[in-house]
Protein backbone atom coordinates (compact mmCIF):
# COMPACT_ATOMS: atom_id res chain seq x y z
CA UNK A 1 0.00 0.00 0.00
CA UNK A 2 1.06 3.60 -0.67
CA UNK A 3 0.46 7.04 0.91
CA UNK A 4 -2.93 8.54 0.12
CA UNK A 5 -3.22 11.31 -2.45
CA UNK A 6 -6.45 13.16 -1.90
CA UNK A 7 -7.60 16.21 -3.87
CA UNK A 8 -10.31 18.00 -1.84
CA UNK A 9 -13.73 18.16 -3.50
CA UNK A 10 -12.45 17.10 -6.95
CA UNK A 11 -11.08 13.67 -5.86
CA UNK A 12 -8.15 11.96 -7.52
CA UNK A 13 -10.43 10.04 -9.89
CA UNK A 14 -11.82 13.21 -11.43
CA UNK A 15 -8.35 14.75 -11.70
CA UNK A 16 -7.35 11.83 -13.92
CA UNK A 17 -10.65 12.07 -15.84
CA UNK A 18 -10.16 15.78 -16.63
CA UNK A 19 -6.57 15.26 -17.79
CA UNK A 20 -7.54 12.19 -19.83
CA UNK A 21 -10.42 14.01 -21.54
CA UNK A 22 -8.17 16.84 -22.64
CA UNK A 23 -5.50 14.36 -23.74
CA UNK A 24 -7.96 12.63 -26.07
CA UNK A 25 -8.24 15.74 -28.26
CA UNK A 26 -4.54 16.03 -29.23
CA UNK A 27 -3.86 12.28 -29.10
CA UNK A 28 -6.78 11.30 -31.33
CA UNK A 29 -6.07 14.24 -33.59
CA UNK A 30 -2.55 12.91 -33.96
CA UNK A 31 -3.69 9.37 -34.79
CA UNK A 32 -6.08 10.48 -37.51
CA UNK A 33 -4.90 13.82 -38.90
CA UNK A 34 -2.02 12.63 -41.03
CA UNK A 35 -4.24 10.30 -43.09
CA UNK A 36 -6.25 13.35 -44.16
CA UNK A 37 -3.14 15.46 -44.61
CA UNK A 38 -1.38 12.85 -46.77
CA UNK A 39 -4.52 12.56 -48.89
CA UNK A 40 -4.59 16.35 -49.45
CA UNK A 41 -0.87 16.38 -50.24
CA UNK A 42 -1.27 13.47 -52.70
CA UNK A 43 -4.17 15.32 -54.32
CA UNK A 44 -2.04 18.48 -54.62
CA UNK A 45 0.75 16.57 -56.41
CA UNK A 46 -1.60 14.49 -58.56
CA UNK A 47 -3.59 17.52 -59.78
CA UNK A 48 -0.53 19.79 -59.82
CA UNK A 49 -2.18 22.23 -57.41
CA UNK A 50 0.52 23.87 -55.34
CA UNK A 51 -2.05 26.05 -53.59
CA UNK A 52 -3.36 23.02 -51.63
CA UNK A 53 0.03 22.68 -49.94
CA UNK A 54 -0.63 25.87 -47.98
CA UNK A 55 -3.29 23.99 -46.02
CA UNK A 56 -1.14 20.84 -45.73
CA UNK A 57 1.76 22.77 -44.20
CA UNK A 58 -0.41 24.68 -41.74
CA UNK A 59 -2.23 21.53 -40.67
CA UNK A 60 1.10 19.79 -40.02
CA UNK A 61 2.25 22.78 -37.97
CA UNK A 62 -0.91 22.53 -35.88
CA UNK A 63 -0.08 18.90 -35.15
CA UNK A 64 3.34 19.86 -33.82
CA UNK A 65 2.02 22.70 -31.65
CA UNK A 66 -1.18 21.13 -30.33
CA UNK A 67 -0.58 17.37 -30.37
CA UNK A 68 3.14 17.29 -29.54
CA UNK A 69 3.40 20.17 -27.09
CA UNK A 70 0.04 20.33 -25.30
CA UNK A 71 -0.69 16.65 -25.99
CA UNK A 72 2.69 15.53 -24.66
CA UNK A 73 2.33 17.69 -21.55
CA UNK A 74 -1.12 16.27 -20.80
CA UNK A 75 0.21 12.75 -21.38
CA UNK A 76 2.94 13.31 -18.80
CA UNK A 77 0.25 14.81 -16.54
CA UNK A 78 -1.82 11.61 -16.78
CA UNK A 79 1.17 9.46 -15.85
CA UNK A 80 2.00 11.69 -12.89
CA UNK A 81 -1.63 11.87 -11.71
CA UNK A 82 -2.19 8.11 -11.95
CA UNK A 83 1.08 7.36 -10.15
CA UNK A 84 0.19 9.52 -7.16
CA UNK A 85 -3.57 8.86 -7.18
CA UNK A 86 -3.58 5.15 -7.86
CA UNK A 87 0.00 3.85 -7.50
CA UNK A 88 -0.98 0.27 -6.80
CA UNK A 89 -3.42 0.27 -9.70
CA UNK A 90 -0.92 1.60 -12.24
CA UNK A 91 1.70 -0.78 -10.83
CA UNK A 92 -0.65 -3.74 -11.38
CA UNK A 93 -1.29 -2.73 -14.98
CA UNK A 94 2.38 -2.01 -15.73
CA UNK A 95 3.47 -5.38 -14.31
CA UNK A 96 1.09 -7.09 -16.70
CA UNK A 97 1.59 -4.86 -19.73
CA UNK A 98 5.13 -3.56 -19.46
CA UNK A 99 6.00 -4.97 -22.91
CA UNK A 100 2.80 -3.51 -24.32
CA UNK A 101 3.80 -0.06 -23.13
CA UNK A 102 7.38 -0.58 -24.28
CA UNK A 103 6.08 -1.41 -27.76
CA UNK A 104 3.80 1.63 -27.68
CA UNK A 105 6.74 3.87 -26.79
CA UNK A 106 8.72 2.54 -29.77
CA UNK A 107 5.90 3.62 -32.07
CA UNK A 108 5.51 6.85 -30.12
CA UNK A 109 9.17 7.71 -30.85
CA UNK A 110 8.53 6.98 -34.54
CA UNK A 111 5.50 9.23 -34.31
CA UNK A 112 7.33 12.12 -32.62
CA UNK A 113 10.28 11.98 -34.99
CA UNK A 114 7.93 11.47 -37.91
CA UNK A 115 5.95 14.68 -37.51
CA UNK A 116 9.11 16.82 -37.26
CA UNK A 117 10.76 15.07 -40.21
CA UNK A 118 7.54 15.43 -42.21
CA UNK A 119 7.16 19.15 -41.50
CA UNK A 120 10.77 20.15 -41.96
CA UNK A 121 11.32 18.16 -45.18
CA UNK A 122 8.64 19.96 -47.18
CA UNK A 123 10.29 20.82 -50.52
CA UNK A 124 13.58 19.26 -49.42
CA UNK A 125 12.91 15.67 -50.49
CA UNK A 126 11.07 14.39 -53.54
CA UNK A 127 7.27 14.20 -53.44
CA UNK A 128 7.00 10.42 -53.21
CA UNK A 129 9.47 10.24 -50.32
CA UNK A 130 7.59 12.98 -48.49
CA UNK A 131 4.31 11.12 -48.85
CA UNK A 132 5.96 7.94 -47.51
CA UNK A 133 7.25 9.88 -44.49
CA UNK A 134 3.68 11.05 -43.86
CA UNK A 135 2.33 7.50 -44.13
CA UNK A 136 4.98 6.15 -41.74
CA UNK A 137 3.94 8.79 -39.24
CA UNK A 138 0.21 7.97 -39.72
CA UNK A 139 0.73 4.21 -39.27
CA UNK A 140 3.01 4.72 -36.26
CA UNK A 141 0.54 7.04 -34.56
CA UNK A 142 -2.45 4.77 -35.25
CA UNK A 143 -0.49 1.80 -33.86
CA UNK A 144 0.07 3.59 -30.55
CA UNK A 145 -3.70 3.89 -30.23
CA UNK A 146 -4.19 0.21 -31.12
CA UNK A 147 -1.91 -0.73 -28.20
CA UNK A 148 -3.30 1.71 -25.66
CA UNK A 149 -6.88 0.64 -26.43
CA UNK A 150 -5.86 -2.93 -25.52
CA UNK A 151 -4.81 -1.74 -22.06
CA UNK A 152 -7.88 0.49 -21.64
CA UNK A 153 -10.29 -2.26 -22.65
CA UNK A 154 -8.46 -4.67 -20.30
CA UNK A 155 -9.51 -2.35 -17.48
CA UNK A 156 -13.16 -3.01 -18.30
CA UNK A 157 -13.01 -6.62 -19.51
CA UNK A 158 -10.11 -8.90 -18.62
CA UNK A 159 -11.32 -11.82 -20.72
CA UNK A 160 -9.63 -15.05 -19.59
CA UNK A 161 -6.70 -13.22 -18.00
CA UNK A 162 -8.05 -13.89 -14.52
CA UNK A 163 -7.74 -17.62 -15.22
CA UNK A 164 -4.44 -17.90 -17.05
CA UNK A 165 -2.70 -14.52 -16.64
CA UNK A 166 -1.85 -14.55 -20.35
CA UNK A 167 -0.88 -11.18 -21.85
CA UNK A 168 -2.82 -11.68 -25.09
CA UNK A 169 -5.93 -13.16 -23.47
CA UNK A 170 -6.24 -9.96 -21.46
CA UNK A 171 -5.23 -7.66 -24.31
CA UNK A 172 -7.54 -9.13 -26.97
CA UNK A 173 -10.46 -9.36 -24.59
CA UNK A 174 -14.07 -9.32 -25.93
CA UNK A 175 -14.24 -5.53 -25.62
CA UNK A 176 -11.02 -4.84 -27.57
CA UNK A 177 -12.04 -4.83 -31.24
CA UNK A 178 -15.37 -2.96 -30.84
CA UNK A 179 -13.54 -0.39 -28.68
CA UNK A 180 -10.64 -0.03 -31.11
CA UNK A 181 -12.89 0.26 -34.17
CA UNK A 182 -15.15 2.80 -32.44
CA UNK A 183 -12.19 5.03 -31.58
CA UNK A 184 -10.70 4.58 -35.05
CA UNK A 185 -13.90 5.78 -36.71
CA UNK A 186 -14.63 8.65 -34.31
CA UNK A 187 -11.07 10.01 -34.43
CA UNK A 188 -11.80 11.23 -37.97
CA UNK A 189 -14.53 13.52 -36.58
CA UNK A 190 -11.85 15.26 -34.53
CA UNK A 191 -9.64 15.58 -37.60
CA UNK A 192 -12.52 16.95 -39.66
CA UNK A 193 -13.33 19.62 -37.09
CA UNK A 194 -9.70 20.69 -36.75
CA UNK A 195 -9.28 20.80 -40.51
CA UNK A 196 -12.24 23.20 -40.73
CA UNK A 197 -10.75 25.27 -37.91
CA UNK A 198 -7.39 25.50 -39.71
CA UNK A 199 -9.05 26.89 -42.86
CA UNK A 200 -9.40 30.17 -40.94
CA UNK A 201 -5.65 30.59 -41.44
CA UNK A 202 -5.67 29.70 -45.15
CA UNK A 203 -5.68 32.63 -47.57
CA UNK A 204 -6.77 30.95 -50.80
CA UNK A 205 -10.61 30.91 -50.85
CA UNK A 206 -10.86 27.98 -53.25
CA UNK A 207 -8.62 25.84 -51.05
CA UNK A 208 -10.55 26.89 -48.00
CA UNK A 209 -13.92 25.92 -49.52
CA UNK A 210 -12.61 22.62 -50.84
CA UNK A 211 -11.10 21.59 -47.48
CA UNK A 212 -14.27 22.55 -45.60
CA UNK A 213 -16.42 20.38 -47.86
CA UNK A 214 -14.08 17.38 -47.83
CA UNK A 215 -13.56 17.59 -44.06
CA UNK A 216 -17.31 17.90 -43.50
CA UNK A 217 -17.96 14.82 -45.61
CA UNK A 218 -15.30 12.97 -43.60
CA UNK A 219 -17.00 14.08 -40.36
CA UNK A 220 -20.44 12.97 -41.56
CA UNK A 221 -19.17 9.53 -42.55
CA UNK A 222 -17.24 9.21 -39.30
CA UNK A 223 -20.32 9.80 -37.15
CA UNK A 224 -22.64 7.64 -39.26
CA UNK A 225 -20.23 4.68 -39.33
CA UNK A 226 -19.61 5.01 -35.58
CA UNK A 227 -23.25 4.12 -34.77
CA UNK A 228 -23.01 0.34 -35.45
CA UNK A 229 -19.60 0.25 -33.72
CA UNK A 230 -21.09 1.98 -30.68
CA UNK A 231 -23.76 -0.72 -30.61
CA UNK A 232 -21.10 -3.46 -30.82
CA UNK A 233 -19.10 -1.75 -28.08
CA UNK A 234 -22.09 -1.76 -25.72
CA UNK A 235 -22.86 -5.38 -26.63
CA UNK A 236 -19.27 -6.41 -25.82
CA UNK A 237 -19.38 -5.06 -22.26
CA UNK A 238 -19.01 -7.64 -19.48
CA UNK A 239 -22.09 -8.63 -17.50
CA UNK A 240 -21.19 -6.55 -14.43
CA UNK A 241 -21.00 -3.40 -16.62
CA UNK A 242 -24.38 -4.17 -18.16
CA UNK A 243 -25.86 -4.51 -14.67
CA UNK A 244 -24.66 -1.12 -13.45
CA UNK A 245 -25.29 0.70 -16.75
CA UNK A 246 -28.97 1.51 -16.01
CA UNK A 247 -28.14 2.35 -12.38
CA UNK A 248 -25.22 4.73 -12.81
CA UNK A 249 -25.23 6.05 -16.37
CA UNK A 250 -27.69 8.86 -15.87
CA UNK A 251 -29.86 10.45 -18.52
CA UNK A 252 -27.72 13.59 -18.18
CA UNK A 253 -24.53 11.68 -18.96
CA UNK A 254 -26.12 9.97 -21.96
CA UNK A 255 -27.38 13.29 -23.29
CA UNK A 256 -23.97 14.82 -22.57
CA UNK A 257 -22.51 12.37 -25.06
CA UNK A 258 -25.34 12.12 -27.62
CA UNK A 259 -26.27 15.80 -27.96
CA UNK A 260 -22.72 17.00 -28.84
CA UNK A 261 -22.53 14.15 -31.36
CA UNK A 262 -25.81 15.28 -32.98
CA UNK A 263 -24.71 18.95 -32.97
CA UNK A 264 -21.40 17.95 -34.54
CA UNK A 265 -23.18 15.92 -37.21
CA UNK A 266 -25.50 18.83 -38.06
CA UNK A 267 -22.51 21.18 -38.11
CA UNK A 268 -20.78 19.01 -40.72
CA UNK A 269 -23.97 18.76 -42.79
CA UNK A 270 -24.50 22.54 -42.76
CA UNK A 271 -20.87 23.10 -43.74
CA UNK A 272 -21.49 21.25 -46.99
CA UNK A 273 -23.94 24.04 -47.92
CA UNK A 274 -22.35 27.15 -46.46
CA UNK A 275 -18.94 28.22 -45.15
CA UNK A 276 -20.37 30.70 -42.64
CA UNK A 277 -20.17 28.22 -39.77
CA UNK A 278 -16.53 27.47 -40.48
CA UNK A 279 -15.42 30.89 -39.24
CA UNK A 280 -13.09 31.12 -36.26
CA UNK A 281 -15.61 31.51 -33.43
CA UNK A 282 -18.21 28.93 -34.58
CA UNK A 283 -15.53 26.32 -35.23
CA UNK A 284 -13.86 27.09 -31.88
CA UNK A 285 -17.25 26.74 -30.19
CA UNK A 286 -17.65 23.35 -31.84
CA UNK A 287 -14.30 22.23 -30.42
CA UNK A 288 -15.55 23.19 -26.95
CA UNK A 289 -18.79 21.23 -27.55
CA UNK A 290 -16.71 18.28 -28.75
CA UNK A 291 -14.68 18.46 -25.54
CA UNK A 292 -17.94 18.26 -23.54
CA UNK A 293 -19.04 15.19 -25.52
CA UNK A 294 -15.69 13.47 -24.98
CA UNK A 295 -15.85 14.20 -21.25
CA UNK A 296 -19.31 12.61 -20.97
CA UNK A 297 -18.21 9.60 -23.06
CA UNK A 298 -15.10 9.05 -20.97
CA UNK A 299 -17.11 9.39 -17.75
CA UNK A 300 -19.48 6.68 -18.98
CA UNK A 301 -16.55 4.42 -19.88
CA UNK A 302 -15.00 4.92 -16.44
CA UNK A 303 -18.33 4.30 -14.68
CA UNK A 304 -18.81 1.03 -16.53
CA UNK A 305 -15.74 -0.50 -14.89
CA UNK A 306 -16.88 0.23 -11.34
CA UNK A 307 -16.01 -0.98 -8.76
CA UNK A 308 -12.73 -2.13 -10.29
CA UNK A 309 -9.40 -0.89 -11.61
CA UNK A 310 -8.77 -4.42 -12.91
CA UNK A 311 -12.03 -6.40 -13.02
CA UNK A 312 -12.11 -9.47 -10.82
CA UNK A 313 -8.73 -8.59 -9.32
CA UNK A 314 -8.28 -5.07 -7.90
CA UNK A 315 -10.92 -2.64 -6.66
CA UNK A 316 -10.99 1.09 -7.40
CA UNK A 317 -9.47 1.83 -3.97
CA UNK A 318 -6.43 -0.27 -4.94
CA UNK A 319 -7.34 -3.18 -2.65
CA UNK A 320 -6.69 -6.59 -4.22
CA UNK A 321 -9.95 -8.44 -3.73
CA UNK A 322 -9.18 -11.75 -5.45
CA UNK A 323 -6.34 -14.27 -5.62
CA UNK A 324 -4.50 -14.60 -8.92
CA UNK A 325 -2.92 -18.03 -8.59
CA UNK A 326 -1.04 -17.98 -11.91
CA UNK A 327 0.53 -14.62 -11.04
CA UNK A 328 1.15 -15.72 -7.46
CA UNK A 329 -0.77 -12.77 -6.01
CA UNK A 330 -2.87 -13.20 -2.87
CA UNK A 331 -6.01 -11.27 -2.04
CA UNK A 332 -5.79 -8.59 0.68
CA UNK A 333 -9.23 -9.47 2.01
CA UNK A 334 -8.44 -12.01 4.74
CA UNK A 335 -5.59 -9.88 6.12
CA UNK A 336 -7.65 -6.66 6.12
CA UNK A 337 -10.70 -8.29 7.67
CA UNK A 338 -8.58 -10.17 10.21
CA UNK A 339 -5.89 -7.80 11.46
CA UNK A 340 -7.75 -4.70 10.37
CA UNK A 341 -6.97 -2.16 7.68
CA UNK A 342 -5.37 0.29 10.13
CA UNK A 343 -2.89 -2.41 11.19
CA UNK A 344 -2.05 -3.37 7.60
CA UNK A 345 -1.90 0.16 6.20
CA UNK A 346 1.77 1.19 6.72
CA UNK A 347 1.07 4.92 7.11
CA UNK A 348 -1.44 4.72 9.99
CA UNK A 349 -0.31 7.15 12.73
CA UNK A 350 0.60 5.19 15.90
CA UNK A 351 -2.12 6.92 17.94
CA UNK A 352 -4.76 5.56 15.55
CA UNK A 353 -3.74 1.92 15.67
CA UNK A 354 -6.02 1.36 18.66
CA UNK A 355 -9.53 2.72 18.27
CA UNK A 356 -11.18 4.20 21.35
CA UNK A 357 -14.00 6.62 22.13
CA UNK A 358 -11.71 9.63 21.79
CA UNK A 359 -10.29 8.83 18.36
CA UNK A 360 -13.10 6.80 16.81
CA UNK A 361 -14.33 9.58 14.47
CA UNK A 362 -10.78 10.55 13.50
CA UNK A 363 -9.84 6.96 12.68
CA UNK A 364 -13.11 6.60 10.80
CA UNK A 365 -12.06 9.53 8.63
CA UNK A 366 -8.72 7.86 7.93
CA UNK A 367 -10.55 4.69 6.85
CA UNK A 368 -12.78 6.82 4.60
CA UNK A 369 -9.66 8.36 3.06
CA UNK A 370 -8.21 4.91 2.34
CA UNK A 371 -11.36 3.18 1.10
CA UNK A 372 -13.77 5.90 -0.10
CA UNK A 373 -11.80 8.97 -1.23
CA UNK A 374 -10.82 7.69 -4.71
CA UNK A 375 -14.48 8.22 -5.69
CA UNK A 376 -16.08 10.37 -2.95
CA UNK A 377 -15.39 13.88 -1.72
CA UNK A 378 -15.05 14.17 2.06
CA UNK A 379 -16.11 17.82 1.98
CA UNK A 380 -19.67 19.18 2.01
CA UNK A 381 -19.52 19.73 -1.72
CA UNK A 382 -17.57 18.22 -4.57
CA UNK A 383 -17.64 14.92 -6.43
CA UNK A 384 -20.16 12.49 -4.88
CA UNK A 385 -19.73 13.94 -1.36
CA UNK A 386 -20.12 11.41 1.46
CA UNK A 387 -22.17 13.94 3.43
CA UNK A 388 -24.69 14.24 0.58
CA UNK A 389 -24.89 10.46 0.25
CA UNK A 390 -25.56 10.01 3.98
CA UNK A 391 -28.34 12.63 3.93
CA UNK A 392 -29.85 11.43 0.63
CA UNK A 393 -30.17 7.83 1.79
CA UNK A 394 -31.49 9.06 5.13
CA UNK A 395 -29.29 7.24 7.62
CA UNK A 396 -30.39 7.96 11.16
CA UNK A 397 -27.80 6.16 13.25
CA UNK A 398 -24.52 4.26 13.27
CA UNK A 399 -26.21 0.84 13.10
CA UNK A 400 -28.05 1.62 9.86
CA UNK A 401 -24.78 2.71 8.24
CA UNK A 402 -23.05 -0.47 9.43
CA UNK A 403 -25.82 -2.51 7.81
CA UNK A 404 -25.28 -0.56 4.60
CA UNK A 405 -21.51 -1.24 4.74
CA UNK A 406 -22.26 -4.96 5.08
CA UNK A 407 -24.23 -4.85 1.81
CA UNK A 408 -21.62 -3.01 -0.24
CA UNK A 409 -20.28 -5.25 -2.98
CA UNK A 410 -23.42 -7.42 -2.87
CA UNK A 411 -26.57 -5.30 -3.08
CA UNK A 412 -24.51 -2.32 -4.26
CA UNK A 413 -22.27 -4.04 -6.77
CA UNK A 414 -20.82 -0.83 -8.18
CA UNK A 415 -19.09 -0.19 -4.82
CA UNK A 416 -16.19 -2.21 -3.36
CA UNK A 417 -17.05 -4.17 -0.21
CA UNK A 418 -16.00 -2.71 3.13
CA UNK A 419 -12.62 -4.03 4.20
CA UNK A 420 -11.61 -4.11 7.87
CA UNK A 421 -12.71 -5.58 11.19
CA UNK A 422 -15.89 -4.79 13.10
CA UNK A 423 -14.47 -1.99 15.24
CA UNK A 424 -13.11 -0.30 12.10
CA UNK A 425 -16.51 -0.65 10.45
CA UNK A 426 -18.06 1.09 13.45
CA UNK A 427 -15.37 3.81 13.30
CA UNK A 428 -16.19 4.49 9.66
CA UNK A 429 -19.92 4.54 10.48
CA UNK A 430 -19.30 6.97 13.35
CA UNK A 431 -17.39 9.27 11.02
CA UNK A 432 -20.07 9.10 8.33
CA UNK A 433 -22.94 9.83 10.72
CA UNK A 434 -20.92 12.75 12.14
CA UNK A 435 -21.08 14.39 8.69
CA UNK A 436 -24.85 14.63 8.92
CA UNK A 437 -26.07 18.16 9.59
CA UNK A 438 -22.60 19.75 9.47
Amino acid sequence: MYPIFYLPQITSGWLIAILATFHILPSHLSTSAMWFNVYMEWKAYRENREELLEFVRKFALLLIVFAYIFGSLSGVGIWFATMVASPRGISGIIHNYVWGWATEWVFFIIEVLGIFVYYYTFGKVDKKTHLIIGLIFAIGSWTTMAIIVGILSFMISTGKWNLNGNFFYGFFNPNYFPHFLLRTVLMFSITALYAIFITNFVKNENVKNEVIKKASLLGILSILISIPFLYLYLKSLPSYSKEIYPLLVTKGLKMGFIIPLIILFLYFVLNTFTTLLSKFLPSLLMIIILFGGIFAGERIREILRKPYIIPGFMYSNCIIGFDHKVKGVESDVSKLNGKGILEIYPFTPPEMKNINEKNIVKTGKLIALIECSPCHSLEKKGVRPLKGMIERIGFEDVESIMEFLDLMGENYKYMPPFFGNEIEKRALAEYLISLKGR
